[in-house]
């Protein structure tokens, strides 16, 4: 929100004081609106939305140990959670196991750590995997955690086409801006499509991908810019698919999405309307998609982290109601609702279940999911629909016509300077928040945090020494031996990258191999792509 002296949406798109039926009469609303559960699926996805089904209310948790992590879960779950979403450590995400030297002191800290099969079988202790809709936000080893995932539910007489759930597995953002990447980008965009393949044959009803503008965005993009720079990775994604020799509509139903519900609440629901447009005309008019689903964006929403504060953090409790709003009413299949503690620690108990009981209460007490779409018609919804997606296509298109490290250079160049924009005004008061540089008490109060007991590091590198200790270490060894020569070729990698979890291979020392295959990547200092 910005100060009077200019009433612009957050994308730079200037705001009218009234809008009317003149703002909508040339925009052929018959056309682009339809009905929900049809083209271009403007009004949602599903014929009846959330009056025959909710989204999945799907908190992201993670820390500590695998059993400290469970417990999370199994109290979720019981307090009305109807889907996992698990944090990992940053040991996890780089692919070392929790006792190398880079992991000292990261362990279990902004997630949880699982270096091993047995530590996957702890964190899904006792839940019914086959039920159970599980995310997994992993992106270098997404391969590996997939295999963990996999070969656990095995354990207990699961198959693959019976589990459900998703892999975020959106390596170009990372080089774009969240940096968790260990490969250069060409075999990092091998590993992300040798997931699509798999699941999309073996896996069925597990989505391979999560393609993520919210990383962008809380990066420092606008929300036009959150659509174009992510449909410009799922087109990237689709052609090396498609090059496989998949057909679309294979895989393009398995296609799922993350964008993130800020704080420009029209222009937030606006930019979901947009976003199901954008892409059922790529599908259909790009890449000639028949099935319908294939056309369908499904998409998880989370509601902003960068937007919480420290300073005054009871006020995060309203903006995040406001940003779970606004990613309902437009039309979102799983959202994550953000606890007000966040912008200090990994959330509490109690936060976690306030953030919970947030989406529940606007889900059974307000009567907002007994209508599709309500703001459809809206003189303004509309207008602005309009032109954000106009602004998405236009800047979509620029970034199609360059190169693929072009292509992210200037989205990171661009990420840069809308962050830089957006703190220079909120520096000079022309961008408000409240309690930060308006209405400012200077008052910090006292609230428990979480704190991870450090303790936990000591117990899961012992683990870990014990796990090896009592495995075949000549079985590992084959196993590691058949992925290097997988890598060293074209084969899909899931297959080999199972074979070793079942013959107890570490993340680390899967991960290890693949770096000696690949080699690791160091992003420049200066902006632009070296592989």
């Amino acid at each position: 929100m910005q100060s009077k002296k200019s009433w612009k949406t957050e994308s730079g798109i200037d705001i009218k004081p009234l809008y009317t039926e003149e703002d909508i009469k040339d925009r052929n609303l018959k056309a682009k609106l339809g009905l929900p559960g049809e083209y271009p699926f403007t009004r949602g996805i599903y014929p009846l939305m959330y009056r025959q089904r909710l989204w999945t209310m799907r908190q992201y948790s993670g820390f500590g140990s695998a059993e400290e992590t469970n417990k999370r879960f199994r109290f979720l779950l019981a307090q009305g959670q109807t889907g996992l979403s698990v944090a990992f450590d940053l040991p996890t995400q780089m692919g070392y196991d929790s006792d190398h030297p880079r992991a000292a002191g990261e362990v279990g800290k902004v997630g949880v750590a699982i270096s091993t099969i047995d530590d996957m079988s702890r964190l899904m202790d006792g839940i019914p995997l086959d039920k159970v809709s599980t995310s997994m936000t992993i992106n270098s080893t997404a391969a590996i955690l997939l295999s963990f995932y996999i070969a656990e539910a095995a354990r207990h007489g699961i198959k693959p086409e019976q589990l459900r759930g998703t892999v975020q597995n959106d390596i170009l953002k990372e080089f774009i801006a969240r940096n968790t990447f260990i490969y250069p980008p060409e075999p990092s965009l091998r590993l992300a499509v040798d997931i699509i393949e798999y699941t999309s044959r073996n896996v069925p009803k597990f989505h391979p991908i999560s393609i993520s503008g919210y990383h962008m965005r809380e990066a420092g993009a606008t929300a036009v810019q959150e659509l174009a720079f992510t449909f410009y990775n799922a087109c990237v994604y689709v052609e090396r698919a498609l090059e496989r020799g998949l057909d679309i509509d294979e895989f393009a139903p398995t296609l799922s999405f993350f964008f993130v519900a800020g704080m420009d609440f029209f222009e937030e629901i606006a930019k979901f309307r947009a976003a199901r447009r954008i892409w059922a005309t790529i599908m259909r008019e790009w890449y000639g998609a028949k099935k319908r689903e294939s056309m369908m964006l499904k998409f998880h929403t989370q509601t902003s982290g960068a937007s919480l504060t420290a300073i005054e953090p009871m006020n995060n409790i309203t903006r995040v109601t406001l940003q779970a709003l606004s990613a309902i009413l437009g039309g979102t299949q799983s959202l994550h609702t953000n606890a007000y503690d966040e912008a200090l620690a990994i959330p509490t108990e109690l936060s976690a279940k306030l953030a919970l009981r947030t989406q529940q209460i606007i889900a059974y007490e307000t009567n907002i999911p007994a209508t599709i779409d309500p703001l459809a018609g809206s003189y303004y919804v509309e207008t602005l629909t309009d032109e954000v997606e106009d602004r998405a296509w236009k800047l979509l298109e620029e970034l199609r016509k360059l190169p693929l490290e072009q292509a992210i250079t200037r989205m990171i160049n661009e990420i840069r300077d809308s962050a830089y924009l957006f703190q220079r005004e909120v520096e000079e008061g022309e961008r408000i928040i409240i309690g930060v540089n308006m209405f400012k008490s200077g008052e910090i109060p006292r609230i428990d945090l979480m704190k991870v007991d450090p303790e936990l590091e000591r117990i899961q590198v012992e683990r870990l020494k014990q796990f090896r200790n009592a495995r075949d270490l000549g079985e590992v060894k084959k196993a590691l031996t058949r992925l290097r020569e997988s890598a060293e070729g074209e084969d899909n990698l899931i297959p080999p990258i199972l074979e070793c979890v079942k013959a107890r291979a570490t993340l680390g020392e899967i991960s290890d191999i693949l770096r000696q295959v690949f080699g690791t990547y160091q992003k420049p200092t200066e902006l632009g792509l070296r592989a």
